[in-house]
């Protein structure tokens, strides 16, 4: 097997000359960060010849399968942000000298925050925002729901056009700020059968909103019972609403995890097919290699092609043009030496880091070169309407039809991360019924808590960097309604997990944000990163009709859990969007978003349709960034589907 070169040497295949410190290549396309965004390009234009380099910020972490000891680079056990306590050491933000907990693929906060304005004015450092630095990004950890958007979901502001009943909008902004995508959801089909083909993802199309062309979706395996209850809810009220004349029924959740062997990337599963399920797909990276992240199902397969290279732990800082063209990249290798990376005339270069990350580099950029800074600034949009998601849901201890304690107990560590979604709350029924903008997405979250330390994960909605503080300064009442907190120490913490462990349900949901101008990423103005680069200065909030649309969505997914029966009562269910959480304005879901939108207007976009930055001749960005809305699903699916798409586009010009 070829050994994936953490630093730059001579390779078979293309030219790779040193001149002191400049490296000049001969590489036809140079990508910044192996993830969603990243990897699809990487994958198809690799095999068609062309000379790829791909540099990822992080390590390459193989599962078990790629390596000659059998054992994974990931840790499968519960030390993910969970190891020794650290310090704050940032004199600038309101949370300095708090406690935070870092893991093995997230940066130390000291060393790379991310800061956000608080609603009181204040500045606060987290790690939100970070989907993970490893081959792989996001991709490793995330929990694998693979949906696709809806056809509404790319032309909302067709869609909204002329309403006069949308609720909770009292300025107008849904009209004035929302777009259309410059592509249509027949456009982008085919490109999600080809994620669902290559990437390998099991779940069922039948009943979807979302037309398929192609079926390449793995057969599911069989929900843990728990999630039975999250499906009755779901049959019935489905029924209230059709879709070509048939009542909306669930489905099984696509989930980006092989439950077959999976040709395109020589994965293969264990002979008995049950044992996939564990929870710890959810939130970990996979020892097993049976989660598809970019490096198992779009790297690993080309890693031996001559004309690929992954360069990791290299940190590009800057780019920098000459006229209209990339022509060089900055950046500091494994050792932290500083580099240089010379493009050859012709070579592209995609910019795939994160949203955050991705705006970040591009203003640091324009920071370094008033050139860079004319044309990236070309008009004003760059890191404006930054998009997470509308996200919440409801939760229960079932108690089914006992209505008493102890609690039904599951082991929900059997699992994947979702049963079973449905799509009515995207129709258009249900939307003008409602007065709402967008859809969402629902599904049951059936390993959500699954692990003891996960439950301190949702306590009081904490980010993983301080969730400890759940279980330090958390306190817990009683779902039998009585009003005695008790304190999560000693047996109060022993009584927490007794009643909450195996025997909570929860139902999600994942909804558009209206795309507001204020909503943005700037770069810090006193805050720097441990090379003396200015950090990403998150400033956001969540406009009215985002807080309405979750509250209409949050009830829903309380209706779900009361009707399928997992806890008739109604007071017993706790439901709510992820604006009413404490920390609310940081908690992004990394689900990363805009701030480089793409369209077909100069004049109102940063990208264009092919999302090549407008004044640049062979600059393009294509993670999250270049989303104009944030689609009523997880946005994972979509980004690798639009990475294909852009991967035809440089083929046909390189």
């Amino acid at each position: 097997m070829k050994q994936l070169r953490s630093q730059p040497l001579m390779a078979t295949g293309y030219l790779l000359t040193t001149i002191g410190h400049d490296f000049m290549s001969d590489f036809d396309v140079i990508i910044i960060g192996s993830g969603a965004g990243g990897a699809p390009i990487a994958n198809r234009i690799a095999k068609k010849g062309k000379s790829v380099l791909i540099l990822e910020k992080g390590p390459l972490f193989r599962p078990q399968y790629q390596t000659k000891d059998g054992l994974s680079d990931f840790k499968r056990d519960e030390l993910f942000s969970t190891g020794t306590e650290k310090r704050l050491q940032i004199s600038q933000v309101a949370n300095n000298n708090g406690e935070y907990y870092s893991s093995h693929v997230e940066p130390d906060i000291n060393d790379e925050p991310h800061i956000y304005r608080e609603k009181d004015g204040s500045d606060r450092a987290t790690i939100e925002g970070y989907t993970a630095q490893v081959v792989g990004g996001g991709t490793q950890l995330y929990g694998a729901v693979h949906l696709r958007f809806t056809a509404v979901d790319l032309k909302l502001q067709s869609f909204n056009a002329g309403r006069t009943d949308i609720k909770a909008d009292p300025n107008g902004d849904i009209e004035r700020e929302a777009r259309d995508w410059p592509i249509s959801y027949e456009d982008l089909e085919p490109y999600y059968c080809e994620v669902e083909e290559l990437v390998g993802i099991n779940g069922s199309a039948e009943n979807q909103l979302k037309p398929f062309s192609k079926n390449f979706l793995q057969t599911p395996l069989s929900p843990n019972p728990i999630s039975e209850f999250a499906h009755k809810g779901m049959v019935q009220l489905g029924q209230n609403y059709t879709n070509q004349g048939k009542t909306i029924q669930p489905y099984r959740t696509p989930l980006a995890v092989i439950t077959q062997d999976h040709a395109p990337s020589g994965r293969k599963i264990p002979q008995n097919p049950e044992t996939i399920k564990t929870s710890y797909v959810n939130r970990y990276g996979d020892p097993l290699g049976l989660k598809s992240s970019t490096w198992v199902s779009l790297l690993s397969p080309i890693e031996n092609l001559p004309n690929f290279q992954i360069w990791t732990n290299c940190v590009v800082t800057h780019l920098d043009c000459e006229g209209s063209r990339v022509h060089r990249l900055y950046y500091r290798d494994p050792a932290g030496r500083e580099k240089t990376l010379t493009v050859k005339p012709g070579a592209i270069v995609i910019v795939a880091c994160s949203a955050i990350e991705s705006i970040r580099l591009l203003k640091l950029s324009a920071a370094a070169n008033p050139e860079f800074d004319r044309r990236i600034h070309q008009n004003d949009l760059l890191g404006k309407y930054f998009l997470t998601h509308c996200f919440g849901g409801a939760e229960t201890i079932v108690v089914g039809d006992q209505q008493q304690y102890p609690p039904l107990k599951f082991d929900k560590s059997v699992s994947l991360d979702s049963d079973w979604a449905i799509d009515y709350t995207s129709s258009e029924a249900f939307l003008k019924e409602n007065g709402l903008w967008a859809g969402a997405a629902i599904y049951n979250n059936t390993s959500d808590q699954a692990l003891p330390i996960s439950l301190g994960r949702t306590h009081g909605s904490q980010d993983l960097d301080t969730f400890w503080k759940a279980f330090d300064s958390g306190y817990w009442g009683s779902i039998t309604g009585q009003n005695n907190p008790r304190f999560l120490h000693g047996q109060g913490m022993v009584d927490f997990f007794n009643e909450n462990f195996g025997t909570r349900l929860s139902v999600s949901f994942m909804a558009n944000q209206v795309p507001l101008k204020s909503n943005r990423i700037e770069l810090h103005p006193t805050v720097k990163d441990k090379w003396n680069r200015p950090v990403a200065y998150i400033l956001k909030d969540w406009h009215s009709h985002d807080k309405y649309l979750m509250d209409v969505m949050a009830k829903q997914c309380e209706e779900i859990l009361r009707l399928g029966g997992a806890n008739p009562d109604r007071d017993a269910i706790e439901e709510g969007g992820i604006y009413l959480a404490e920390n609310a304005l940081t908690r992004i879901a990394n689900h990363i978003l805009g701030g480089a939108r793409f369209g077909s207007d100069r004049n109102d976009s940063v990208l264009d349709i092919n999302c090549r930055a407008w004044d640049f001749d062979n600059l393009y960005v294509t993670d999250g960034s270049f989303m104009p809305t944030s689609g009523g699903a997880n946005p994972t699916h979509t980004i690798e589907a639009n990475a294909f798409r852009i991967a035809d586009h440089l083929l046909a010009r390189i």
